[in-house]
């Protein structure tokens, strides 16, 4: 069955850390780009981060740089988020995506979403 797996949201404070890890299965995961895009209710989707198959080139949005990093362990198919130094701005639902850019039709398989809430 083909289909990603999201894990690792949940509630933290502004300040503190967490980190997202996605499951992929049922495709050659080392094939793909993957990114993670958020959504905030009443707001549009947000690419947050994105990293090519094999790992040589990511992407970090603006409002995220040098707090999340994006990893993938392509022998075990799992993508990462690691989110520090969290802000109130970062609460959302997270997807896991299989692709690459800024609109939703970049990607063609999406995880089910894990909430993240950054509050004290």
């Amino acid at each position: 069955q083909v289909q990603l797996v999201e894990s690792g949201g949940g509630l933290a404070q502004p300040g503190g850390s967490l980190r997202l890890s996605c499951a992929a299965s049922g495709f050659t995961f080392s094939n793909y780009s993957m990114s993670w895009v958020r959504q905030v209710p009443g707001k549009g989707l947000e690419w947050v981060s994105g990293i090519y198959n094999d790992g040589s080139a990511t992407y970090y949005q603006d409002s995220v740089k040098g707090r999340f990093t994006i990893s993938r362990d392509n022998a075990k198919n799992t993508v990462y988020l690691q989110m520090n130094s969290l802000k109130s701005e970062d609460t959302a639902l997270y997807y896991c995506t299989r692709g690459w850019g800024l609109s939703a039709d970049k990607y063609d398989l999406w995880g089910q979403g894990t909430q993240v809430t950054v509050s004290s």
